[in-house]
């Protein structure tokens, strides 16, 4: 398994390669080991009492909430703080989230991020529908498209990577599907050198709809 991730990590490396050479400014987060520490050490105690204005959308447990809200329960740290980040800096937008987000100190958004990161991770909700398409294009990619797994970046269990790699299992398919769509469409686009630009723009909607159905109801 690690010879294949490290393959498909050089795939994925050599087909960006051109365009981060030319990206733009995607956010302003730059991962030193200094802010992954400070991020890491967050205050979660904190970060759950400040969770409370964000329950009205996101649920009093951080389980999302269909057509409206992502989950964060159990999102990697770093991810929910570098969105945070990027809402208040007008990288990513939404005019709600952007109004909240501005209202936050660094040390803030590090707390709540944390917080976030140690609730139990959403239940994964069953799907009737043939994913077996979904299952490959995660599994394995499409080398004609030269499109690597979604597993090497996103790990074998969707649980996300350290950085600013999200966890997907469990997650919304609704919001998911939104994500990548703006991803394709180019509306989103805080996605360190287009990573998300690139991959997203090669897949249909329905390959779009069948992956965030496979990750919602991924166990």
């Amino acid at each position: 398994m690690g010879i294949l991730v490290m393959k498909y990590t050089l795939l994925l490396l050599a087909l960006l390669t051109p365009l981060s050479i030319h990206a733009e400014v995607a956010s302003d987060i730059a991962w030193t080991p200094e802010l992954l520490k400070f991020v890491k050490n967050g205050n979660a105690n904190n970060g759950k009492k400040l969770a409370e204005t964000c329950a009205s959308c996101h649920g009093d447990q951080g389980q999302g909430t269909p057509s409206l809200a992502p989950a964060l329960a159990g999102q990697v740290a770093s991810y929910t703080y570098k969105q945070l980040m990027d809402y208040a800096s007008d990288q990513r937008s939404d005019a709600m989230m952007a109004v909240e987000a501005k209202k936050l100190s660094e040390q803030a958004a590090a707390d709540l991020a944390v917080w976030f990161s140690t609730l139990p991770p959403p239940k994964a909700s069953k799907s009737n529908a043939k994913l077996t398409r979904a299952a490959k294009m995660v599994a394995d990619g499409d080398g004609k498209r030269i499109l690597p797994p979604c597993f090497v970046c996103h790990g074998a269990k969707g649980q996300g990577e350290k950085m600013d790699i999200p966890a997907l299992a469990g997650q919304q398919a609704d919001y998911l599907a939104k994500t990548l769509l703006a991803y394709k469409n180019g509306e989103r686009h805080n996605d360190i050198y287009s990573r998300m630009r690139l991959i997203a723009g090669q897949l249909s909607e329905a390959e779009i709809k069948e992956l965030a159905e496979y990750y919602q109801a991924y166990q």
